[in-house]
C-alpha cells in the first residue's frame, strides 16, 4: 500500500486545479451572478440547474440534491474514486509530482485500479496506433481509405489497428508494468489456455473516452473474412467502462455541442468521423446499444436544456433504423430540448452520404429535420390501411397511447391535433380527447403526478438563487430551518458572511457561541468554524479555510450545508461592512433577548422560592443584559 499523501501536495493539487474547469468537463456552466456559475446537476435529474461553482472558493454545491465540496470531492463522486486516486489524478493533469508520508514517492504499481486502467487504455491506444503504420495492417488502412479517411482523419481521431498474433499488445503493456491482473481487468486481454492474451487481434481500433477525455475502452472492426467474431467487438464491462454511460466522440464534441446546443447522434463510429470531418462538429455515438437514458444525462448536461436545444438523429433508413427511431421517441421527452430525425432520402448513413455525394451533403442532411415524434407517429400508423374504418380506427389507438405519454398538456395537444391528421380523422376534437383519455387512465394507473425527471421552472425552493425553504436537515434535532422566520434568515446571512468574506464580520463574529444559533443546523455549522480555527482564518488563505471548515464536520450532512452557505447569494444587494454589522447586531440582540426571557421566566416559575442573593444576581444579569440590548439597538456594530 502507498503511503499517505502529502498534505503539501494535496493543497497544491486543489489550487492548481480550478474546480470550474474540471466541472466543465462533464456539464455545461453558465453565468448564475455574484461570481457563480450554474448548470444541471450531474448527481441527480432536474429540468431547471440548482447546480452551482464557485470558482474563487473552490466549491460546488447542488441546491436540489444537497451534494457539495470542492475539485477533490467533486471527482470522487462523479467518477466513483477513492480520494487518493481522485488526488493522482487531478496531480497528473496538473502536473504535480505527488509525495508520500511514507514510502517516499509513489511507485507505479500502486496507483489506483481506476488511474491504472486509464493508463493501460492510454498505453494501448498510443500501441494500436503505431501498429496501424505496419505493413500487416495495410488492409485496415485500406479500409480508411474505401471509406474516405487519409492518415490525418485516422490520426484526429486515433484510430489504431490490433496486431493478428496472439498476445502482442499483451507483451507490450506487460513491459511497461502492467500485471496480468490488470489487463484481464481493463478488458485489453483475455484468459487464454497459457495465460493472458490479447482481445482484440487483427482489427482496426477505435479508442472510446469519456466525457473527461480520458481513453475507457475501444471498438474493433472485423477486417477479415476469416474473422468468426462478431462485425464490431467492443471493450466488455469493465470498472471504468459502461456502454450505456459513454458516447463514441463526446471528448471532440462537447464543447461544441454546448456553445450550439446542438447534438447529432448518428449510428457508428464512421458515421462520427464522417459528421466531423463534413463540418458537423457535435456528432456523437452509442457504443454496441441503443441510445438510453444514461446517454440522455449526458447530452442534457451539454445542452443545458434551453430553449433553443436540438438533438437530431441520423438513424438508417431501414428498418432496423426505424425501430431505433422508435425507441429513440420513447424517450424523447427526458429531453427539455427538441428532437429531430434526419434520414437521407437514398437510405445512406453519413459516412457512405460523405463518400458520394460529399462534405456539403453531411451537412445538409441535418438540417431539413423532421421532428421525432412526427416520424414515429408516421411509422406506426403507416403499419395500417388508412382507407378503412377499421384501420384508421386501430391505428389511432396504438399511436393516441404514444401521445398520451407526453406530459406537458399544450404540446399533448398540439401533437394529438397533428395526429388526426395523419391518420385521416377530420374530427380533431375527438382525437384530442381520446388521448386526453388516455393520459388519465395512465396517470391513475401508476401515479405520475409529476413531471418525468424533475420540475419544471426552477428547483426546489430556489429564488434567485437562495433556497427560500429549506427541507428539515438529516441528523439534526430541534426545529425545521424556516426562512419566513427572522432569526433563522438572520443567522443563516450571518453565517454566509462568515465563510463567504470573512473579512466583513472577523474578529466579532469568533466571539459568537455556538448557543447564539437557534437553529441547531446552524449551530453545527458555527461548532465546524470555531474547529477550523475561527473565521479569521480566512483571512490569511479563505479556500484552506473553507476546506478546513468542511474537514471539521461531523459528517455529510453538515459538510454538504456548510458548501451550500458557501457558495449561496446574499439576500441584500449590496455586501459590506455595514451590511456585515446588521447581520451580527440581529444575532446578537435576539440571542440577548433569548437570556433576558430565560431569566424572568426562571424567576417567575421559581416565585418566592427562590434565595435572596439568587434573585439579586439574577435582577443584575437582566439589568446589565438589558442595558447591553438598549446599546445595540442604539449604536449598531460598535457596540459589540
Amino acid at each position: 500500500m502507498a503511503g499517505r499523501i502529502n498534505d503539501d501536495d494535496v493543497k497544491a493539487v486543489r489550487d492548481a486545479v480550478p474546480i470550474d474547469s474540471v466541472v466543465s468537463e462533464y456539464l455545461q456552466l453558465r453565468n448564475a451572478g455574484g461570481g457563480n456559475l450554474k448548470g444541471l446537476c450531474p448527481f441527480h435529474d432536474e429540468k431547471s440547474p440548482s447546480f452551482q461553482v464557485s470558482p474563487g472558493k473552490g466549491l460546488f454545491h447542488c441546491f436540489g440534491c444537497q451534494e457539495g465540496g470542492d475539485t477533490i470531492a467533486f471527482v470522487m463522486k462523479i467518477d466513483h474514486l477513492s480520494f487518493s486516486e481522485t488526488v493522482e489524478r487531478l496531480a497528473a493533469k496538473a502536473g504535480i509530482t505527488l509525495r508520500y508520508e511514507e514510502g517516499g514517492y509513489n511507485p507505479s504499481h500502486q496507483r489506483g485500479e481506476r488511474i491504472r486502467l486509464i493508463e493501460a487504455h492510454q498505453a494501448a491506444a498510443e500501441f494500436y496506433v503505431r501498429a496501424l503504420e505496419s505493413p500487416e495492417a495495410e488492409i485496415g488502412r485500406k479500409f480508411l481509405a474505401e471509406r474516405g479517411f487519409d492518415q490525418d482523419a485516422a490520426a484526429h481521431f486515433r484510430v489504431g489497428y490490433s496486431p493478428a498474433g496472439w498476445d502482442h499488445l499483451t507483451r507490450y503493456l506487460r513491459g511497461k508494468g502492467f500485471s496480468d491482473k490488470e489487463l484481464i481487468t481493463s478488458g485489453l486481454s483475455q484468459d487464454g489456455r497459457r495465460g493472458p492474451i490479447d482481445r482484440f487481434r487483427g482489427r482496426l481500433m477505435w479508442p472510446i473516452s469519456d466525457t473527461a477525455g480520458e481513453i475507457v475502452g475501444f471498438g474493433a472492426r472485423k477486417l477479415r473474412d476469416d474473422d468468426n467474431g462478431p462485425k464490431y467487438l467492443n471493450t466488455p464491462e469493465t470498472p471504468v467502462y459502461k456502454k450505456s454511460q459513454v458516447l463514441y466522440g463526446i471528448d471532440l464534441a462537447k464543447k461544441d455541442i454546448a456553445k450550439a446546443s446542438r447534438a447529432v447522434v448518428v449510428e457508428g463510429y464512421t458515421d462520427v468521423m464522417a459528421c466531423h470531418l463534413a463540418g458537423v462538429t457535435t456528432a456523437i455515438a452509442t457504443c454496441g446499444t441503443a441510445f438510453g437514458n444514461d446517454h440522455i444525462k449526458i447530452l442534457r448536461r451539454l445542452l443545458m436544456d434551453n430553449g433553443s436545444a436540438r438533438v437530431i438523429f441520423t438513424f438508417d433508413g431501414d428498418s432496423a433504423g426505424q425501430k431505433a427511431a422508435l425507441r429513440a421517441f420513447e424517450d424523447d421527452q427526458k429531453f427539455a430540448a427538441e428532437t429531430y430525425i434526419a434520414i437521407a432520402p437514398d437510405g445512406m448513413d453519413p459516412c457512405d452520404l460523405r463518400l458520394a455525394k460529399g462534405d456539403d451533403s453531411v451537412r445538409d442532411l441535418v438540417e431539413p429535420r423532421t421532428p421525432l415524434f412526427e416520424f414515429a407517429l408516421r411509422q406506426i400508423v403507416g403499419r395500417y390501411d388508412l382507407e378503412t374504418p377499421a384501420g384508421r380506427a386501430a391505428a389511432l389507438d396504438e399511436a393516441a397511447a404514444v401521445v398520451a405519454k407526453i406530459k406537458t398538456s399544450s404540446v399533448q395537444r398540439e401533437v394529438a391535433v397533428q395526429l388526426a391528421g395523419f391518420v385521416g380523422i377530420l374530427d380533431q376534437e375527438f382525437v384530442v380527447h381520446r388521448v386526453a383519455q388516455l393520459a388519465r387512465w395512465a396517470r391513475d394507473k401508476g401515479g405520475d403526478h409529476g413531471e418525468r425527471g424533475g420540475r419544471r421552472g426552477g428547483a426546489p425552493g430556489m429564488r434567485g438563487g437562495a433556497p427560500q425553504q429549506p427541507a428539515p436537515a438529516a441528523g439534526f434535532s430541534g426545529p425545521a430551518l424556516n426562512l419566513r422566520s427572522p432569526a433563522h434568515r438572520t443567522e443563516r446571512e450571518l453565517l454566509k458572511l462568515a465563510l463567504q468574506k470573512p473579512a466583513l464580520v472577523s474578529p466579532a463574529f469568533d466571539a459568537y457561541g455556538v448557543d447564539e444559533f437557534t437553529a441547531p443546523p446552524y449551530a453545527a455549522v458555527r461548532q465546524c468554524i470555531e474547529q477550523a480555527g475561527g473565521a479569521e482564518q480566512g483571512l490569511a488563505d479563505n479556500r484552506e479555510y473553507l476546506v478546513a471548515v468542511m474537514d471539521a464536520a461531523p459528517d455529510n450532512t453538515v459538510r454538504s450545508l456548510v458548501t451550500e452557505l458557501a457558495v449561496e447569494v446574499f439576500i441584500g444587494k449590496t455586501i459590506d461592512e455595514t451590511y456585515a454589522g446588521m447581520q451580527l447586531v440581529q444575532v446578537r440582540l435576539r440571542a440577548v433577548d433569548r437570556r433576558i426571557n430565560d431569566v424572568q421566566g426562571s424567576l417567575a416559575r421559581l416565585g418566592s422560592h427562590v434565595a435572596p442573593q439568587d434573585l439579586a444576581a439574577a435582577q443584575n444579569e437582566v439589568w446589565v443584559l438589558q442595558q447591553y440590548a438598549q446599546s445595540l439597538r442604539a449604536h449598531g456594530a460598535a457596540a459589540l
